[in-house]
């Protein structure tokens, strides 16, 4: 089986689409609903917008992206907490809770045969049908789920910790700095993870190499 990996710029093509409509549109909404209509309104605003674009790929029979259903149920979370508590101390313990959500979320998937993990991984790379209905390739997923939920889970935890022990100051910048350091580095791993697997498995991964210019 011949898997080829596109190259930098198809893949950022193709995920392009969905980091906007996961990420960057419900910020997009959730701010000009917060200079109109107030910081409430804004958090219901944002939420609704996310299940707004969830039921309308699923009536259209179109695939809900990965990035788009994990950042509805995070705001979810958020929201729910945000609108039942006014506190500062709960405001910056919303992102905590929606990433042990997400932890949860990855390790529930891999019961259900699901994994999250091979969701997401459609968002950033077109992974051919073939490929993914391989039982060693699902298995490799299944497993995957298992490292990020375990990477939310420490990343939820020394969050809390941060936020119980640290100053406001001190816990925003190093909630961001534990954050991405965990990210990068989960991403990292599944990588070449991901790499090493498939190659010992037979199932060959190589990029797509560039169409060389025609000469003149």
């Amino acid at each position: 089986m011949q898997f080829e990996i596109p190259r930098l710029r198809t893949l950022a093509r193709h995920a392009l689409p969905n980091v906007v409509e996961g990420t960057i549109l419900p910020v997009v909404v959730f701010l000009m609903a917060l200079r109109l209509l107030g910081p409430i309104a804004a958090m219901v605003a944002g939420l609704c917008f996310g299940y707004t674009a969830v039921a309308l790929r699923l009536v259209t029979r179109r695939r809900v992206p990965g990035l788009l259903l994990v950042g509805t149920v995070t705001a979810t979370a958020r929201t729910v907490i945000a609108i039942a508590s006014g506190s500062v101390f709960v405001y910056f313990l919303q992102p905590t809770l929606g990433t042990a959500l997400i932890a949860t979320a990855f390790l529930l998937s891999v019961p259900l045969g699901r994994p999250l993990t091979e969701r997401l991984a459609r968002d950033f790379c077109p992974i051919p049908a073939e490929v993914l209905a391989d039982s060693r390739v699902r298995r490799f997923f299944l497993q995957l789920s298992l490292l990020w939920a375990a990477t939310q889970l420490v990343n939820a935890s020394v969050t809390l910790w941060l936020l119980m022990s640290q100053e406001i100051g001190t816990f925003v910048i190093a909630r961001t700095a534990t954050s991405s350091t965990l990210t990068v580095g989960a991403i990292a791993v599944s990588t070449w993870w991901f790499r090493r697997s498939m190659a010992r498995q037979g199932i060959l991964v190589a990029r797509t190499a560039p169409v060389p210019a025609r000469r003149a």
